[in-house]
């Protein structure tokens, strides 16, 4: 299976030097809790700043002076600790805190399933390509690969060459585009429908460098989880009945293995 990984490594299978300090996952922990009281010190300071301008402009609404200043003091201490959690928690697959295949199933359900597409999680053809979820509806057919990459990783676009820091793409591009195109080929052989696959990489981690945290380039589209499934649904190129859904669906379930 692609499954999640991390540089030089996989999360399913860690070295030995994430339990003696030495990764970057183990020393990103260390810093983040060395810094508590620095954003505990900053929330506060924030908080109180909510405080007092909800005082001067709660009168000015008609509100009462003292809750108003409670209300946007709670707003705004709320709002830096949201923002904190959230950073932290983007970082959970890379950290392996978190499995990023479950993470992207699950939203995949979540933004997919209404519109009439079917999500399969961890398919193989049989002696060829794993990926982690097999998507199929009304707009045609995509495979949903996951990665996770640590927080200040930059993945752009160049051109038309696609970069992980100072790393080309095209590795990435090539394995998941051919599993795209073996699993098409089969799935076009045995139900005779004409299918053509869109492979997607869902990123968990790193920074994209694009307007809605989605990018395309090399034959591959980059995208934060939550993204992913709004772009299937706006960039279908198919027009599948409820009849080819269903034979599609089912043929991939016979013909393709189920991982483990």
């Amino acid at each position: 299976m692609w499954g999640v990984r991390v540089p030089n490594g996989s999360i399913y299978v860690p070295r030995d030097e994430k339990f003696t300090g030495a990764s970057p996952q183990n020393l990103y922990e260390t810093f983040w809790f060395a810094g508590r009281k620095n954003r505990i010190r900053v929330r506060a300071a924030i908080t109180f700043a909510g405080f007092v301008v909800g005082n001067l402009v709660g009168p000015r609404l008609g509100l009462n002076m003292f809750a108003a200043g409670l209300v946007l003091a709670a707003l705004a201490g709320g709002t830096d600790l949201f923002i904190a959690w959230r950073l932290h928690e983007r970082t959970a697959v890379w950290r392996g805190k978190r499995r990023g295949e479950v993470r992207t199933g699950r939203l995949l359900r979540l933004g997919l399933r209404r519109h009439g597409y079917r999500v399969m999680d961890g398919r193989a053809v049989p002696g060829e390509a794993s990926i982690d979820h097999l998507v199929i509806g009304p707009g045609g057919v995509w495979i949903v690969d996951n990665e996770a990459w640590s927080p200040d990783t930059l993945i752009a676009r160049y051109g038309e060459r696609l970069f992980f820091d100072e790393k080309f793409g095209t590795s990435v591009a090539k394995g998941l585009i051919s599993a795209a195109g073996s699993m098409a080929a089969l799935l076009t052989k045995e139900t005779g429908i004409e299918v053509s696959i869109a492979p997607v990489l869902a990123v968990h981690g790193g920074k994209i460098k694009a307007r809605g945290g989605v990018l395309y380039g090399e034959g591959l589209t980059v995208a934060y989880p939550g993204r992913v499934a709004r772009w299937i649904r706006t960039h279908g190129s198919a027009e599948f009945t409820e009849e080819q859904i269903e034979l599609l669906a089912r043929t991939a379930a016979r013909i393709l293995r189920r991982m483990s």
